[in-house]
C-alpha cells in the first residue's frame, strides 16, 4: 500500500473513532487509536522528522524516531511520518511534537495537547424513596454515575427544574471515587428534602451526569415519583402546623440535665410506644437537621455550635407527625461544673484561706503577748524575793551574836 493511500486510511479511522481536533487541541476516546500528523514532513522516506513527547508514561520528553524502538507498542511513527498511538489511555495524556525538515530544508513544527475521555454508562438511582413525610428530612435517593473519566458532575431535578442545595430544605452529600487500576470514576450523590406543605402530592425527582468536556450531551436517570403522606410538597419556606406533643414520644438525654463540659458527648434517645415503631427524624431550634432517621442522635465532642434546643418527631402514617418535648444541651464552662465531694469551690476556697490567715496571725500575736507577760511576773517575782532574804539574814546574823547562857553573860559582866 502506497504511503499517501496509509495516511488517507488512517486519517479516516481518525474520523471513525469520533477524535474530536480544535487547532492543537486534541481530545481522544480512551482504548481508540489515535493518528497525530507531522506536518510538513515528507510522503515517503527518507525523512528527516523527529517526534517528542512528555505525557504521563514518561518522566521528561521521549523521542521517538521512524527507525522505531521498544515504544512501538504504545507509539510508532508510520511511514508517511505520522505517529501512531493504537489504543490511547489517560498516561497518554499530555503533549506531542513533531519537527520534519523538507527535501528544500525548510522545517515545519507541529505541537499538540492530547486529552483523552471516557463516557460512563447510564445514571442511576439507587435505594429510591416511594413516600416521603412533609415537615422532616427524607431521603429521595442516592445517584451513582460508574466508569467515566474525567470526574464529570452529577445534578438533582424537580419537575424537570434542577434542585440547587440549600442546606435547609434540600441538601446533598456526593462522593467521587476513583479505580486504582483503570484510573475511572466513580460518583455518588445523595439527595435529602424537608417537603413543605402546599405543592405536588407525588413530586417527579431525577438526576443528571454532565461531562467534563463542553459540547458532550448530559446523562440522565428515569424519573422516581415518590408520594407524600397525608400531605401536599413544595420545597419553598413555609409556616407548617406544629406536631403536637403526646405522651407516646419521649425523649431522654444523657447526661441528664443536658449540660457537659467541652468535649463532653450527649446522647438523645427517643422513645415511643407506636407500633409498628414510626421514623424518628430530629430538629434543632426547630430546624429539621439533615440526618436519615434514627432513634438515637449521638452529640460527640460538644462544642459551641451543638447548643441549642433539642426535639425528635415521630412519623407514622395512621398518627401523623409526634413530636416530643425539648431539651436543651449546653456547655459547662471552666469553674461552673460545682463543688465536687470533699472538695471547695474556688471563690470559697479563697475565703477559707484568708480566714486561716487571720485567726493564724491572731494566735501567733497572742502566743507572742503571753510570753512577754510571763517574763515579766517573773521579772517581779524575783524583785520581791530578794529583800525578804536579806531581813533573813540580818536576823541570823544578830543570833549569833548573841551569848548562848545568859548567866554566863552576867558572870561575865560581874567578874573583877
Amino acid at each position: 500500500m502506497a504511503a499517501g493511500t496509509t495516511a488517507g486510511v488512517w486519517v479516516l479511522v481518525l474520523s471513525l473513532w469520533g477524535v474530536a481536533v480544535s487547532d492543537q487541541n486534541i481530545t481522544a476516546r480512551i482504548g481508540k487509536p489515535l493518528v497525530l500528523n507531522c506536518k510538513g514532513a515528507p510522503k515517503k522516506p527518507p525523512q528527516q522528522l523527529e517526534w517528542k513527547l512528555n505525557t504521563g508514561r514518561t518522566e521528561a520528553w521521549k523521542v521517538l524516531t521512524p527507525q522505531g524502538g521498544p515504544w512501538d507498542s504504545v507509539a510508532r511513527v508510520l511511514p508517511n511520518g505520522s505517529l501512531l498511538l493504537p489504543a490511547v489511555g489517560i498516561q497518554d495524556e499530555g503533549t506531542f511534537r513533531c519537527r520534519a525538515t523538507s527535501r528544500n530544508g525548510k522545517e515545519t513544527k507541529s505541537n499538540y495537547r492530547v486529552q483523552v475521555y471516557q463516557i460512563p454508562g447510564k445514571p442511576d438511582i439507587v435505594d429510591p424513596a416511594s413516600e416521603l413525610m412533609a415537615g422532616v428530612p427524607n431521603k429521595v435517593g442516592t445517584c451513582v454515575s460508574e466508569g467515566g473519566y474525567p470526574a464529570g458532575t452529577l445534578s438533582w431535578h424537580l419537575d424537570g427544574k434542577t434542585l440547587i442545595p440549600d442546606g435547609k430544605g434540600v441538601s446533598v452529600k456526593e462522593e467521587t471515587r476513583r479505580h486504582p487500576e483503570t484510573g475511572l470514576f466513580t460518583l455518588h450523590s445523595e439527595l435529602m428534602v424537608t417537603p413543605a406543605w402546599g405543592g405536588a402530592p407525588q413530586p417527579t425527582f431525577s438526576c443528571s451526569f454532565s461531562p467534563s468536556f463542553p459540547r458532550r450531551r448530559a446523562l440522565h436517570t428515569a424519573p422516581i415519583r415518590p408520594s407524600v403522606w397525608g400531605l401536599t410538597l413544595q420545597l419553598m419556606p413555609g409556616p407548617p402546623p406544629e406536631p403536637v406533643p403526646l405522651e407516646e414520644v419521649q425523649l431522654v438525654v444523657e447526661p441528664a440535665g443536658g449540660a457537659v463540659p467541652p468535649g463532653g458527648t450527649v446522647t438523645l434517645t427517643c422513645e415511643t410506644s407506636v407500633q409498628p415503631p414510626p421514623q424518628i427524624h430530629w430538629t434543632k431550634d426547630g430546624t429539621p437537621l439533615p440526618l436519615s432517621p434514627s432513634p438515637v442522635l449521638l452529640l460527640p465532642e460538644v462544642g459551641p455550635e451543638d447548643q441549642g434546643t433539642y426535639s425528635c418527631v415521630a412519623t407514622h402514617p395512621s398518627h401523623g407527625p409526634q413530636k416530643s418535648r425539648a431539651i436543651s444541651i449546653s456547655i459547662i464552662e471552666t469553674g461552673e461544673e460545682g463543688p465536687a465531694a470533699g472538695s471547695v469551690e474556688g471563690p470559697g476556697l479563697g475565703t477559707l484561706a484568708l480566714a486561716l490567715g487571720i485567726l493564724g496571725g491572731l494566735g501567733t500575736a497572742a502566743l507572742l503577748v503571753g510570753v512577754i507577760m510571763w517574763h515579766r511576773r517573773q521579772r517581779r517575782g524575783q524583785e520581791r524575793k530578794a529583800p525578804e532574804n536579806q531581813e533573813e539574814d540580818e536576823e541570823e546574823r544578830a543570833e549569833l551574836n548573841q551569848p548562848e547562857d545568859p548567866e554566863a553573860a552576867e558572870s561575865s559582866a560581874g567578874a573583877p
